[in-house]
């Protein structure tokens, strides 16, 4: 038996509505302690803007988690009175045993990895809100997110290729996790377009990862969509609040997490092909990365240092609206990412 797709959606659902709602309390926390993004060079909003997205994605990931891993527990309770609340609770959200069978088998299998990914997710976040707050040097900013990369790449999710080498493994994840959080930093540019990135990438790799009963990483997947889902209608077109660092560098690092833990080659799936899966998935931010940073080099400024030269930049100087850049950087995202299914077969 799969795993019940009525998980999958409650999870989606649950994330964006805690997301949402959250977020107008993240605004008035952002509003009373001055976390704001100013109007200035290279930005085209008019007033100060809450850096609120992050704090709502967030709460719209880890609520929800902690509610559904106490609710694993109530349904495991004994007693008379218990077991039918359980029971009535059970019938109202369609829970079956297999499901929590599968999910306790799943926790207990990968308790340190997930772990390991969840205390990444909040060291990144923290590291985004302290670069909100007090505008890191490139240096300190880095350490950080090497220092979360190297923790993750201990908990046991680690990228192989295939390569025999323990020290392969740490460097290549390492870099991989380093290399996807600094390009959806760069592409929150545009209201709504890292945000909408995410939302595809999340999207792609849950399905994936359903499709082959890799349900932890797809639960993963679907809290992650769900919760940019809730906080996306505040971004745009037009923004009431902003991802922020904090924000930028957990959609990045939940993105790449999510293309490190599934098994994209098995036994049931023998094509080498397959683990380029996440390229496809990523490649408009990873691209624009690349892009920028070649660009910057050749003028000889550092590449950490912003410009104006991405692909969203490029599109408005070329006439389209900002509004228009974003979405059609989406759909070119989410055609592009579509050819990944093309390696599942």
């Amino acid at each position: 038996m799969s795993f019940p797709w009525n998980v999958y959606v409650l999870a989606v659902v649950s994330a964006g509505i805690f997301s949402s709602l959250s977020l107008p309390f993240w605004r008035r926390w952002c509003l009373r302690t001055g976390l704001l993004d100013d109007p200035g060079h290279r930005k085209i909003h008019q007033q100060p803007i809450p850096l609120a997205g992050g704090l709502a994605v967030a709460t719209g990931i880890v609520l929800p988690t902690i509610l559904g891993a106490s609710l694993l527990y109530f349904l495991r309770g004994s007693g008379d009175l218990h077991m039918r609340l359980a029971k009535a609770v059970a019938n109202i959200i369609r829970w079956d045993q297999h499901a929590e069978s599968l999910l306790l088998y799943g926790l207990n299998r990968r308790l340190l990895e997930l772990s390991g990914i969840l205390i990444g997710a909040l060291g990144m976040l923290s590291l985004g809100w302290l670069d909100d707050k007090r505008e890191l040097s490139p240096r300190p900013k880095f350490i950080g997110q090497l220092l979360v990369a190297f923790m993750v790449a201990s908990s046991g999710a680690r990228i192989t290729l295939f390569v025999p080498s323990p020290v392969f493994h740490y460097l290549i994840t390492m870099l991989w996790i380093l290399t996807v959080v600094n390009a959806f930093n760069f592409m929150d540019n545009m209201n709504g377009l890292c945000a909408g990135l995410g939302v595809i990438g999340a999207w792609y790799f849950a399905t994936i990862a359903a499709s082959r009963g890799q349900y932890l990483v797809a639960l993963i997947g679907f809290l992650t969509l769900g919760a940019l889902l809730g906080f996306l209608p505040y971004n745009f077109p037009n923004a009431r609040a902003f991802l922020g660092d904090a924000g930028s560098h957990l959609v990045g690092y939940l993105l790449a997490v999510l293309a490190i833990l599934p098994h994209f080659y098995t036994s049931h799936h023998p094509r080498p092909v397959a683990v380029l899966i996440p390229l496809l998935v990523l490649v408009v931010p990873l691209l624009d990365l690349i892009w920028v940073v070649i660009l910057r080099w050749r003028k000889g400024q550092p590449f950490y240092v912003g410009d104006t030269n991405h692909l969203s930049h490029r599109l408005v100087r070329a006439g389209w609206s900002p509004a228009g850049a974003v979405a059609f950087i989406w759909a070119l995202a989410a055609l592009l990412g579509a050819l990944s299914y093309f390696g599942l077969s």
